[in-house]
């Protein structure tokens, strides 16, 4: 039973949320050890709020993921654990995560509670209804990895470029839609029966949209990096060459996506691609170099 209510959390999602550490690294304050614990313990938080909302949206989709040829694996789909059990569990992490912003985060517990209490509404009306409309279902999903990066600036009071915000929407887009293809092409396969958004999109629209929203990301990167207000803040010019890292990585992931077909897991692709590894360890690796040495 254990294993399978830490399987229903799903900790090996939890890499999602290293997104709350972003402004920490684009503010130049990775060498901030109050940055970091305030970070860290934001992270734990957000951490509990998101496996929260696994667990709710389980139990909500538990029907249909008995007949998708991967989540019929999944905890409450293959009945080892009851839709009560995930629900009570669901209840216990959301409270486990307010609790840890209210109290280890007490310089900004209130904000930080809002925005949880914000992606935990957020994902209630999603699994309530908003996942079933097209568009609007990856906007939803986009708008987490935003709140991830918002309550994470916060947390070490780190302002946010408005650049982030944009560029970590469009991230979070383009990788929503690449598993959307990958729910189309399984439903086209007969092999999953689909939820009710996946009837308002096609092939067609899904590779046009994959296409223009990494072109997009591209463009709003390489615009971040030549902006003089970075140029000012890092005392670099230089930051343009990290465009090359981000070019190849999107590339990378529109080949998995269009040429492998294989773009149904986000997380299981950016732990385990090589490619995509180098690309980001070089972007990581030169970004360093150029904000700290």
């Amino acid at each position: 039973m254990l294993k399978s209510l830490i399987s229903l959390m799903r900790p090996r999602q939890w890499v999602k949320n290293l997104f709350v550490f972003l402004p920490m690294f684009f503010g130049g304050a990775l060498l901030n050890v109050s940055c970091w614990t305030a970070d860290l313990l934001c992270f734990i938080a957000f951490s509990l709020m998101a496996s929260a909302v696994y667990c709710i949206n389980d139990v909500r989709d538990a029907e249909s993921d008995r007949m998708h040829p991967v989540k019929c694996r999944r905890p409450v789909a293959s009945g080892r654990v009851s839709a009560a059990t995930a629900t009570a569990l669901g209840v216990a992490l959301a409270a486990g995560s307010l609790a840890v912003s209210f109290l280890a985060l007490p310089h900004a517990a209130l904000t930080c509670s809002l925005v949880l209490i914000t992606y935990l509404a957020l994902n209630l009306i999603y699994s309530l209804g908003l996942k079933d409309i097209g568009i609007v279902d990856v906007c939803i999903l986009a708008l987490g990895f935003v709140l991830r990066v918002l309550v994470g600036g916060i947390a070490a009071s780190i302002v946010l470029s408005p650049w982030i915000v944009l560029m970590t929407f469009l991230l979070a887009m383009f990788l929503a839609l690449a598993k959307r293809r990958d729910d189309l092409l399984l439903m086209s396969q007969g092999t999953f029966e689909g939820r009710p958004s996946i009837s308002n999109y096609n092939m067609p629209f899904m590779d046009m949209s994959l296409a223009v929203t990494g072109a997009v990301t591209i463009v709003c990167y390489i615009m971040y990096t030549l902006s003089p207000a970075l140029e000012n803040r890092l005392g670099s010019n230089y930051v343009y060459i990290t465009s090359i890292f981000v070019v190849a990585g999107i590339l990378r992931y529109l080949q998995i996506a269009m040429v492998e077909h294989r773009s149904g897991n986000p997380t299981s692709i950016m732990l385990h691609d090589k490619f995509i590894g180098m690309c980001m360890a070089g972007w990581i690796l030169v970004f360093i170099f150029i904000l700290y040495l």
